[in-house]
């Protein structure tokens, strides 16, 4: 069988109780290079236990941070995995099926399962979830340097792999609502670098809409409490979006000061 070398490369921030199990659903890839943002708890002491490929860089977005980590991985092929998602055994042998038997393709989405609140979400827009290439050639594919919800640039053909990652986003509501805590300020950042322009509309009626997509039009309704819960968490999450674009867009600042840093995440 043609063997293929694979970079498995992972971002990480304060992300203690997910990196174990994340890296060690890697550990078959060729070689494991985590990009830590000068995490504060045990991230680094844990992803050195796998890899001595462990590197600091500063937070200016997901987008420049996800550059940065490819630029120290050797081989072409990269699978990219986040702190909170696990490679199945099934998603690697496909993988390792897909790159021996002469990839058809220049980068690969693949499909996420999601848990949260004690059951695989399977609607609500959750299931397949295909995020961003995953498996992707290096040469071939570069992330837009946005801050959060980076999308990106292939040179080449876009495939779909059948074996899913699993991803654990969220421990409980309270872990939801301190990561998007940040998610929302982010998104608001750059949606003012974007220029786009805000109307109070927005506070109400993107909230709203995003519920009844997520409930009615996704099907979350299928997913029981669960389903109606995380249908309400993101509404507000979109408010708070919105109103931090508001609060942004409408600051005034002293001459010659400059607005607020973007938070380390």
């Amino acid at each position: 069988m043609n063997h293929i070398p694979v970079s498995a490369v992972v971002i990480a921030y304060n992300d203690e109780p997910n990196m174990r199990a994340c890296l060690e659903s890697i550990t078959w890839a060729d070689e494991i290079i985590v990009v830590d943002s000068h995490s504060t708890d045990a991230t680094e002491r844990i992803s050195r236990e796998f890899t001595d490929q462990v590197y600091q860089h500063d937070f200016h977005g997901f987008g420049r941070l996800r550059n940065e980590a490819l630029t120290h991985a050797t081989h072409d092929w990269v699978f990219s995995l986040d702190t909170d998602e696990r490679a199945t055994p099934e998603l690697r042998e496909e993988i390792r099926r897909v790159l021996a038997a002469g990839p058809e393709a220049d980068a690969y989405f693949v499909p996420r399962k999601n848990y949260f609140l004690g059951r695989w979400i399977k609607h609500c827009g959750w299931f397949p979830d295909y995020r961003q290439p995953q498996l992707f050639r290096k040469s071939r594919l570069r992330y837009r340097e946005e801050l959060v919800h980076e999308s990106f640039d292939l040179d080449g053909k876009i495939g779909y792999l059948t074996a899913a990652a699993l991803q654990y986003p969220f421990r409980d509501i309270d872990h939801y609502l301190a990561k998007q805590e940040r998610y929302s300020d982010l998104m608001a950042r750059r949606m003012v670098e974007q220029g786009r322009a805000f109307s109070p509309h927005q506070l109400v009626s993107h909230p709203c809409f995003t519920f009844l997509k997520m409930y009615v039009g996704r099907k979350g309704c299928l997913d029981g409490v669960p389903g109606l819960i995380l249908s309400g968490l993101y509404a507000y999450y979109t408010f708070i979006k919105y109103a931090r674009f508001w609060e942004l867009r409408s600051r005034v600042l002293p001459e010659g000061s400059q607005a607020a840093p973007v938070k380390q995440g």
